[in-house]
């Protein structure tokens, strides 16, 4: 049956064709209407379609989650703007030619709208025409052009912080690549689109001009014709030429009404995840109290002698009843929740055994590896059944970290905690506290980058990842923030970039055995030889894994199993000392080291030791053997002139690396892990011959 219903290989071709093919024709369509004469009949046929594809465009609209869903609005309004005047040119034509035969020569549409619109009476078709047009011109379409210019300005003026959030998101791994690029596109198709809406907006206006214009012609032209041409009366030619004048500019200042509301629809609406039907209804009428009061005045209208008590009286029963029944709802609502919450609860007493069991070695727990605790206001974030966003980024964090790190990450066990606060969160590492924050669901994070102009109320607060300064906003001045050079960020990213941030920062301690294991069986899949020889034949399995915990302690990714392992298996038989092990390894890797801190960079800037300081330490190197040697003041003032170098490289721009020799590499990096923490030590040997070297500042010891 399914293959029976595809169409043949032509046939789809000639649909992909006919469709490129659609604009251009229809363009040729309307310039031949401009051109070409055309019978009354024909005339109904456009004037109908022309009203029809109004109300279809409207309908569009209004059934619109936001802007960019309906993208091809600003070519339609062109294309509706001229089919107007297109059929204003071709009745025009028939009007002045065939208009002294009667209301008829330009057909049944132009004759309706001129006698059962508007009675047949020309003076008041002038009047509702003249209404129209100042409606359709001087509100209508000014308010909408004047929306999407600000629009417009708006969505420039935002598109830089959006980009930075976007590549906040994506260096964070909450998003993919196809994610990214999916969003710079719909970025650029916001501004492109209020943009085009600007213009567009300038042809409704010179299409109401045009038609105040073409109506008054008709009525000159109609009149010169009817007396000069046909003898007609002068009573009588304005009669017939005003009536079709009237009718074909009612016919065409409707549509182009509809069409300019459409328009406003479209660029006044807020966006969010309903159409402005919804919004009407949810929002509207959500609260009673509002029905009252207005029930309460329409009913004391309706009390005064002389008003139409009758209908203002129904009016405010209405009302009152609608927002009786809304407060009914509103009531039951938390009762039936609260009706389930207790069947539930009772189902479970039910389910439970009588009496208390024996302890078993079931009821010892083990401790997760990685946790994550919420408050209950965050419970929609994490649960399915509401959407579950935070989901989605947990597995697109483990997975970034996988590929890029080297290794799996264990599962984030997640669970509510009723003993934080409603919108705190906190993460746990082997069941200890390693980060927490607050996350104000249903509001945004305005983090300041440090180039962020002006502030925002709101709740001042500092970004939980990295220490930033930022607001917690409402979600109507995102765009705002946007456009002050803020990065703006939902409840959902800023807990995901904060477990993103410690699960990197504390990688060494979530590689256990268990993972080290899992990496050599997934690696034996394609060198099976290879790992043989190195575990257990080699090193042990403790031993590898120490070796590679000290990789990623000092940030080095783990990637290259290969040159791993190949490292160990040279120079394992003259030593099994991890730390010696270690550095050795770091040399096989240098190159990956290098690229890791100075990415896309021949000429590395870095800071180096005074040659002073640099024989004390390897004088001291000598005496205690693994530099315990070093005196306490002299390992302050180290810390001290290091983290100020370190800041100054900071301050220029460049990654904070202090090269050294590399007897003294794993002394100083141990001593200056923990007084500066951004600081990476890097050894001679672990430099590559292809790259240069530029010294930015000297660590030493002052006079």
């Amino acid at each position: 049956m399914t293959n029976s219903m595809k169409l043949p290989a032509w046939m789809s071709g000639l649909g992909a064709q006919g469709g490129k093919a659609a604009a251009p024709i229809l363009i040729i369509m309307l310039l031949a209407m401009m051109i070409l004469p055309l019978p009354a009949f024909v005339l109904d046929v456009f004037f109908s379609f022309n009203i029809a594809l109004s109300i279809i465009v409207l309908l569009t609209a209004l059934y619109t989650v936001k802007p960019l869903d309906f993208l091809a609005f600003p070519a339609i309004l062109l294309v509706s703007t001229m089919l107007r005047l297109a059929l204003n040119v071709a009745s025009t034509r028939i009007v002045l030619t065939e208009g002294h035969t009667g209301g008829a020569a330009a057909g049944k549409v132009i004759e309706a709208f001129g006698h059962f619109l508007i009675g047949g009476n020309y003076t008041v078709g002038i009047v509702v025409f003249v209404i129209l047009t100042i409606i359709n011109f001087s509100v209508v379409t000014k308010g909408a052009g004047r929306i999407a210019e600000v629009g417009a300005r708006f969505a420039l003026d935002a598109m830089p912080g959006k980009q930075m959030a976007i590549d906040a998101d994506l260096n964070a791994g909450l998003i993919g690549e196809d994610e990214a690029r999916k969003r710079r596109q719909e970025v650029s198709q916001e501004a492109e689109f209020y943009g085009a809406m600007d213009g567009a907006s300038k042809y409704v206006k010179g299409d109401a001009v045009a038609g105040i214009m073409i109506t008054v012609i008709n009525i000159i032209g109609g009149l010169i014709v009817g007396v000069v041409m046909h003898d007609l009366a002068i009573g009588e030619a304005t009669k017939i030429y005003t009536l079709l004048a009237i009718g074909d500019g009612l016919v065409a200042q409707i549509p182009s009404l509809i069409i300019s509301i459409a328009a406003g629809m479209v660029v006044s609406r807020v966006a969010n995840d309903e159409d402005v039907s919804s919004q009407l209804t949810t929002q509207l009428f959500a609260r009673p109290e509002s029905l009252y009061i207005t029930a309460a005045i329409i009913g004391g209208l309706g009390m005064i002698p002389g008003m139409p008590n009758f209908v203002f009286l129904l009016l405010a029963g209405s009302l009152a009843a609608g927002g009786y029944f809304i407060s009914k709802r509103k009531k039951e609502a938390p009762a039936a929740a609260e009706a389930a919450a207790v069947a539930d609860a009772a189902a479970a007493a039910r389910t439970a055994p009588a009496e208390s069991e024996e302890a078993t070695w079931q009821d010892v727990m083990p401790v997760d590896t990685l946790g994550l605790e919420v408050g209950y206001r965050l419970i929609p974030l994490v649960d399915k059944n509401q959407g579950g966003e935070l989901l989605k980024r947990i597995k697109g964090i483990r997975k970034k970290f996988a590929q890029e790190v080297g290794f799996l990450a264990p599962p984030v066990h997640i669970r509510d905690n009723l003993e934080l606060k409603p919108s705190a969160y906190r993460i746990t590492l082997k069941g200890v506290e390693v980060g927490s924050g607050e996350a104000l669901n249903g509001q945004f994070l305005a983090i300041n980058p440090g180039m962020a102009s002006g502030t925002l109320p709101g709740v001042v607060t500092t970004d939980p990842a990295f220490g930033l300064p930022a607001t917690w906003i409402e979600a109507s001045l995102r765009d705002e923030a946007q456009s002050m050079g803020y990065t703006v960020v939902d409840a959902g990213t800023v807990v995901a970039t904060h477990l993103n941030h410690l699960i990197t920062l504390h990688a060494s301690e979530l590689l256990g055995r268990m993972e080290v294991q899992a990496l050599l069986d997934h690696l034996g899949k394609e060198t099976p030889k290879l790992v043989e020889d190195l575990v257990p034949k080699v090193v042990s399995l403790s031993t590898l894994q120490k070796v590679l915990q000290n990789l990623l302690v000092e940030g080095v990714h783990i990637r290259d199993m290969r040159s791993i392992i190949e490292a160990l298996s040279e120079h394992a038989g003259m030593t099994q000392d991890p730390a010696e092990l270690t550095a050795v390894v770091r040399v096989s890797l240098g190159r990956a080291i290098v690229q890791q801190l100075f990415p896309g960079e021949n000429e590395l800037s870095v800071m180096t030791l005074d040659n002073r300081l640099e024989r004390l330490l390897m004088q001291a190197m000598g005496a205690g053997g693994d530099g315990t040697g070093i005196e306490p003041g002299l390992a302050d003032t180290i810390a001290q002139q290091a983290a100020h170098a370190a800041n100054q490289q900071e301050q220029m721009g460049l990654s904070p690396v202090l090269l050294v020799p590399a007897p003294l590499r794993v002394l100083l990096s141990r001593f200056l892990r923990r007084a500066v923490p951004a600081l990476k030590v890097l050894s001679h040997a672990e430099v590559p011959e292809t790259k240069t070297i530029r010294v930015t500042s000297l660590v030493g010891v002052p006079m």
